[in-house]
């Protein structure tokens, strides 16, 4: 059954990308849509063994590498923490297929498109089951090429081909440094197994190693190997700027990639390796920094940015800086909690935002939209779900996990644990208002795209509609019916057994109640803020903007990260290899190297060749010049 989760996908890719022209779009879609669906029905049967039987297994497919001590093998590893990651992946990518159906209908590549999500979540499938970071690396990687393919899907657009480049491009910095630190195991291990590196840490917490002139405690250094990998995948702040561009590919693509596949890559892979990370406390830190700083960092962006996918994406990434600074606090059962119930509403979201843009034929701009809630009910309805389960809105399953996240923050000992609940509600109070922004503009007020007419606007077709639904049902109830299993005091130790370590047991307390209530009401009280704001007293943001246009300018260009690795990175470099094709290439190279001596040799023989006239007297004067300089020399000699 495990061989069939994963392998499943990857036949599928198979048969749609050699032979789905031949075979049509309809068996594409079916096919895939069916095989990938499979696999996720297995893996909810595996969860559930895993939950209720404790099932536990290690299959060996091949042996993969043997070289001297280096033993590495391919299998598929099924414990409580993979089992997760198993019907996230699947449930996700299979409701995302079948949704495709009908949103790519009028593309003539479809096979192709369909080919490219099951091989995506083939890799993904190998990443969240190896038992080693090899295997780990493999669909590391391959994650990384097949978002490259489906980003840029609409090659035609030179804007999906940049955003394409660029996923790419800054996955491959953080890569290097997950390399890096896979490299640096190798080296002091001889292993690159997890049971027997885990197993070795231990021995290695006092001992340090230079890099790059500084001295590290070597567990420190490939924790942050590892979380700059980390970092990539899940764009986290300095490594982020990939992530709101690649929703120039297709809508699917976007709630593939940013609810429950590529961007947790970076989350599962920090909760994989916490018998490392729970022995750096360094590690730790920086994980918290970087995770709290990115929840602010993308909440701030989002209250500005009008594209309806970028303002979801933003989302994405500061919900993962919370799965992120979860973990630094060592509340690493919380972060996998919430990515969880987080794969289902943003899920929700992203399709949802996708049948409106259907509806809209492309149009992505919420000022363009407005007063259609009445001809997309049921998307309506879906996205005011999806909505209030982000927002944390009480009994919905963010509720249950963000909260959980800000409170074994604010027990965690120590001022930067404190400093990551205090942004965490802030953070929070920030998400309620651009959520409900983008509810209130997108489908309410008046109707404001001039290219349409609201009697056109339909609803999209019942194969769109029925993901929402159930992934509806998910947003509605997954953090209500796990929250016990996950997070509980006993039973969540009872759970996750060995998955992920505990060094020192989580915190059994309760925050203060005026801390509970803390949260939740901000959340509640920004509806009819939000409502007043940008529905009934627009005058009121356009004043507010008018005062702070700078701070408005800040945000709307992101912090200048793009503006300034354009100019550290892309201008220097630019300028740099021009001045070397300019003075080196050209002045130096072409003018004294091969190119120039030719050039040389060949003027030379065309002044040469004009003593070649055929006249003897010419010839008859040139030797007697010539005997002349000799005789001169000789005699002057």
């Amino acid at each position: 059954m495990e061989i069939l989760i994963v392998f499943l996908p990857l036949l599928a890719a198979i048969i749609s990308g050699f032979f789905g022209n031949k075979l049509g779009n309809r068996f594409s879609e079916i096919l895939t849509s069916l095989f990938v669906s499979i696999s996720a029905i297995f893996s909810i049967y595996i969860f559930y063994n895993v939950m209720i039987n404790d099932y536990n297994s290690n299959i060996i497919i091949s042996s993969w590498i043997s070289s001297g001590t280096l033993e590495v093998n391919w299998s598929i590893k099924i414990d409580p923490l993979s089992s997760v990651m198993l019907v996230v992946v699947t449930f996700i990518s299979s409701l995302v297929h079948i949704y495709s159906i009908g949103y790519m209908h009028h593309d003539p590549h479809k096979p192709r498109f369909m080919s490219y999500l099951s091989l995506f979540t083939f890799s993904m499938l190998m990443l969240v089951t190896s038992d080693n970071f090899l295997q780990l690396f493999f669909g590391w990687e391959g994650v990384g090429v097949c978002s490259y393919f489906l980003i840029g899907f609409w090659f035609k657009k030179q804007s999906a081909n940049n955003a394409a480049i660029k996923a790419f491009l800054v996955n491959r910095v953080g890569d290097f440094g997950l390399a890096l630190g896979i490299f640096l195991i190798f080296y002091y291990f001889g292993t690159i197994n997890y049971t027997e590196v885990f197993n070795l840490i231990p021995t290695l917490v006092s001992e340090k190693i230079n890099f790059l002139g500084f001295n590290f405690v070597v567990i420190d250094l490939i924790c942050i190997l590892l979380f700059i990998g980390a970092m990539g995948k899940s764009a986290q702040i300095f490594l982020h700027t990939w992530l709101p561009d690649a929703m120039e590919g297709p809508t699917p693509v976007s709630a593939l990639i940013h609810a429950a596949t590529m961007v947790t890559a970076g989350v599962f892979l920090v909760v994989r390796c916490s018998p490392i990370y729970e022995l750096s406390p360094l590690g730790l830190e920086i994980v918290t920094l970087i995770g709290m700083s990115t929840a602010f960092f993308a909440a701030t962006v989002a209250l500005v940015q009008n594209d309806i996918k970028k303002i979801i994406a933003y989302s994405t990434c500061s919900q993962l800086g919370y799965m992120f600074f979860a973990a630094g606090v060592g509340a690493y059962n919380v972060a996998m909690f919430h990515l969880f119930t987080h794969a289902f509403f943003k899920a929700l979201l992203f399709l949802g935002a996708g049948s409106v843009i259907h509806s809209f034929q492309n149009e992505q701009d919420i000022k363009n939209m407005g007063g259609v809630w009445r001809k997309l009910p049921f998307t309506y309805l879906m996205m005011i779900i999806g909505t209030l389960a982000l927002t944390g809105f009480p009994f919905l399953s963010g509720f249950y996990s963000k909260d959980a996240i800000i409170e074994f923050a604010y027990l965690e000992k120590g001022s930067l644990s404190n400093y990551a609940a205090a942004i965490g509600v802030i953070t929070a109070i920030f998400t309620s208002i651009y959520s409900w922004r983008l509810i209130f503009l997108t489908f309410h007020g008046s109707f404001n795209n001039n290219k349409l007419n609201i009697k056109d606007l339909h609803e999209s077709p019942l194969v769109m509609l029925i993901p929402l639904f159930l992934l509806s049902v998910g947003a509605l109830f997954s953090g209500m019916f796990f929250k016990e299993i996950f997070i509980g005091a006993e039973s969540s130790q009872l759970f996750w057994k060995d998955s992920i370590m505990f060094l020192e047991p989580l915190s059994k307390d309760h925050p203060p109640l005026w801390f509970l209530l803390l949260t939740p009401s901000f959340v509640i009280i920004s509806i009819p803020f939000s409502y007043y704001l940008f529905l009934k007293k627009k005058l009121i943001i356009e004043q507010i903007v008018k005062i702070n246009y700078p701070l408005y300018v800040f945000l709307k260009k992101k912090w200048y990260f793009d503006e300034l690795y354009d100019f550290i990175f892309v201008k220097s470099l630019k300028s740099l290899g021009n001045f070397f094709w300019r003075k080196i290439d050209n002045s130096i190279i072409d003018r004294f190297g091969p190119d120039g001596i030719s050039n040389i040799i060949k003027k030379f023989s065309l002044y040469a060749v004009k003593f070649q006239s055929g006249f003897i007297y010419q010839y008859a004067f040139i030797m007697l010049l010539g005997f002349s300089l000799l005789l001169t020399f000789l005699i002057i000699k």
